[in-house]
């Protein structure tokens, strides 16, 4: 041998080392985890843990997440704490997680934790927490499921299925085979229903629920009422089963009675939303009734006491001649208050419309409705009738000649300083009003149409008085007669208003003091 060979290891190191290798493959292999580290582990209370072992795969949806570490029965309960060390991949897992122990394969006895994690807004679970038994649930074995079905189930389970092959028999299951096709519209109105029952608005699901709980713990509080139902349904059923070739034809008459009734019922839909807007205009009224009746219960107390037989004696006897007159005056009122109704009627339909319409004048617009407008000329007339009272005894009277002339009849002519533009409202073409229909009711008829097209002005003349000193006497002629003949008419009545000639200046108006 050369001196520079290099020595290899020992044999018994060797076989040292190819131990431990073995040993950390073995453990690995049957433990499938890493040793000296520290694992997630949870713990679940089970009400039952017969049926788990160690090692006992640990599944989230099917996928293994980690297994079974330990089985710990609890003294004095029927219960168990199993103790599951979870990999990282099968995190997190929240405190409102649900764990149930489900078998692998039926009839096998193997058997695993299946873990339902939780919903994300939970808190997380923690490393070493414990679930608690409501959150925990055992498998159903099959001598369970035989011992819930005592005889009377297990026979009425042998009826149904004997029912089943007898109706699967024969041309039952080639109908059951032709009734294929029809299942896809019925699953699609399903569908449709289903998606109904969620509501129109938010909240109509949980209000569905929340009362649909109610019903189910009222129906839970009536057992015997329900299993009465129950009975009196089979009663029904055989009354059917009876009865099948009847019903057959009926059903075959089921569609053209649909078709027929489609338009009713979308009639019907449509009549809905003005159904919910009465109840809800009709809630406070219903809410307001409560207290409205137990108002009226004193008084129903006192009427009672009123018809009692000794008080209905005496009240008998006053009504007596008092009965006869009201029913004449009931029957004579009759044709009164059918002329109130249609007066009525007339206010509502013809007159109160027409007085909230405004007068369309483009010469003089009205500022406001006809009810509003139609008041306005009354303060000048109130203002005309005080002219003399103890106000005062002095009037102002303008005695004004206008630039323009139009005719007023034969002689006579109306005075104005600026020309007529038209005349509003127009005088009836055949200047006849028009007819009164006292045959035609009036709350059938149209309200008063205030807009008019003004006809032309009648034709008028321009006076234009000239500046000469002939005009200018003319003109003091004139007044001159005008003051003597007021005058006299002043002195006839024996009044003492007092007429001047003299025009009107600052200093008289400062005079008259209080006077209007």
């Amino acid at each position: 041998m050369r001196r520079n060979q290099r020595k290899g290891l020992p044999n018994f190191t060797v076989g040292i080392l190819v131990l431990a290798f073995l040993a950390a493959a073995t453990y690995l292999g049957f433990t499938k985890s890493i040793p000296f580290r520290h694992h997630y582990t949870i713990e679940a209370v089970f009400p039952s843990a017969n049926n788990i072992r160690p090692g006992s795969p640990v599944r989230i949806a099917g996928v293994d997440i980690g297994k079974v570490s330990g089985v710990e029965h609890l003294s004095g309960a029927q219960a168990a704490v199993v103790q599951m060390r979870i990999d990282t991949k099968g995190l997190p897992i929240h405190k409102d997680a649900r764990v149930k122990i489900r078998p692998r394969i039926f009839l096998e006895g193997n058997f695993f934790v299946d873990i339902n994690p939780g919903s994300p807004s939970a808190p997380v679970l923690g490393d070493g927490d414990r679930l608690p038994i409501n959150q925990a649930s055992g498998p159903v074995q099959l001598d369970q499921v035989l011992t819930a079905l005592q005889s009377d189930t297990r026979k009425d389970l042998r009826g149904l299925l004997r029912e089943l092959a007898s109706g699967l028999s024969g041309a039952g299951a080639r109908g059951y085979n032709a009734s294929i096709p029809y299942w896809e519209p019925a699953y699609r109105d399903s569908a449709i229903v289903n998606d109904a029952l969620r509501g129109q608005v938010q909240g109509d699901l949980a209000g569905y629920i929340k009362n649909a709980g109610a019903t189910a713990q009222a129906l839970d509080r009536n057992s015997v009422q329900l299993k009465s139902l129950i009975t009196d349904f089979n009663t029904t059923a055989h009354a059917f089963a009876v009865r099948d070739t009847a019903l057959s034809d009926a059903v075959g008459e089921l569609p053209r009675t649909l078709r027929a009734g489609q338009p009713a019922l979308d009639q019907l839909n449509a009549a809905f939303p003005s159904v919910r807007r009465l109840v809800v205009a009709a809630r406070p009224a219903v809410r307001s009734s409560g207290p409205a009746l137990d108002a009226a219960v004193p008084l129903a107390r006192e009427v009672r006491g009123l018809v009692s037989p000794p008080e209905l004696r005496g009240l008998t006897a006053d009504l007596r001649p008092t009965v006869p007159a009201l029913t004449r005056l009931n029957q004579e009122t009759v044709p009164l208050y059918g002329q109130v109704r249609s007066a009525s009627s007339c206010q509502n339909e013809v007159i109160l419309p027409w007085s909230q319409d405004k007068i369309q004048d483009k010469t003089f617009p009205a500022t406001g409705r006809v009810f509003e407008e139609a008041a306005k000329p009354l303060p000048g007339l109130a203002g005309e009738s005080r002219s003399g009272d103890a106000n005062g005894q002095w009037f102002r009277v303008l005695v004004s000649g206008g630039n323009y002339a139009y005719p007023l009849g034969t002689d006579k002519f109306f005075l104005t300083n600026f020309p007529l533009e038209g005349a509003n409202p127009p005088v009836p073409k055949d200047h006849a009003r028009t007819p009164l229909r006292p045959d035609v009711p009036c709350e059938t008829q149209q309200p008063p149409d205030l807009r008019t097209v003004p006809s032309p002005a009648p034709e008028g003349y321009q006076a234009r008085v000239p500046n000469t000193p002939q005009a200018k006497a003319a003109q003091a002629k004139a007044l001159q007669e005008t003051v003597d003949f007021l005058r006299h008419q002043i002195k006839v009545t024996g009044s003492n208003l007092k007429v001047t000639d003299q025009p009107l200046s600052l200093d008289a108006v400062k005079s008259l003091g209080g006077a209007k």
